[in-house]
């Protein structure tokens, strides 16, 4: 089981594993978003183009960001769902073979003062690849489950 709301301290920090981005991912996500933008598609057209290369989507890197924030254990059962991201920033691109990680710092985690059963932890989210560059960051809002009054935790 995860944590729950009132487990969270502010200022702890998560540093998950790393992710290698892939040609197959490219394909996957251009397939299921259509966005075939030649940027992220056509070797020759990205190689003139301000990053010399085809780069990844900026929406694929943002959804292994909560790939790579699930597979902490921290969430498991106890996440409700996404309330929000703010504030999120596209700071520099992601390219085939680039290895990606994330740090998540808890910078509020609040139970609800109407329902009980639950409340919001903030995450100040920071994408790294693997020269420790920020490619992307801000918040995530979650909805968690709070343990049960009376119970530990």
């Amino acid at each position: 089981m995860g944590k729950f709301i009132g487990e969270f301290e502010p200022g702890e920090v998560y540093r998950s594993q790393g992710r290698t981005i892939t040609d197959a991912d490219l394909t996957g996500f251009i397939g299921l978003s259509w966005d075939t933008n030649p940027i992220h598609t056509y070797d020759e057209y990205a190689k003139s183009g301000p990053f010399g290369k085809r780069i990844a989507h900026g929406a694929l890197i943002l959804s292994c960001a909560t790939g790579l924030l699930s597979r902490n254990g921290w969430f498991e059962e106890t996440v409700i769902g996404f309330l929000s991201i703010e504030n999120w920033v596209f700071k520099a691109p992601t390219a085939v073979g680039d290895t990606i990680h994330l740090a998540a710092t808890v910078v509020q985690a609040k139970r609800s003062d109407t329902k009980p059963d639950r409340g919001v932890l903030k995450l100040q989210i920071r994408v790294l690849n693997q020269h420790k560059t920020v490619v992307q960051e801000g918040v995530f809002n979650m909805l968690m489950r709070a343990c049960p009054k009376g119970s530990v935790a």
